[in-house]
């Protein structure tokens, strides 16, 4: 939603990224995956944009830069894949 302040991402543009790693032209995504993953990576995309506010606010700097995303990087991803595998 512009002007929200929340991540958006398009559901298409999402299913394609998904269908760009299926090796076979005949694999299908379900609606529903598309719609999980665009879900999960509203969570992500989020989470890291906070995560980077606090560490550049951490470091006294009034705008995040690359480098404040650089150091959270690795353990949102330690993060996201941990809670991932308590979904299954």
């Amino acid at each position: 939603i512009k002007g929200s302040g929340q991540a958006s991402l398009k559901y298409e543009t999402v299913s394609k990224l998904l269908s760009s790693f299926f090796k076979e032209d005949k694999t299908k995504l379900s609606a529903d995956a598309v719609v999980l993953m665009t879900e999960m990576l509203k969570v992500f995309v989020t989470e890291a944009a906070v995560r980077s506010q606090k560490q550049a606010e951490s470091e006294d700097c009034n705008q995040v830069e690359i480098e404040h995303f650089e150091k959270i990087l690795p353990q949102l991803v330690c993060d996201s894949v941990g809670s991932a595998l308590l979904l299954f």
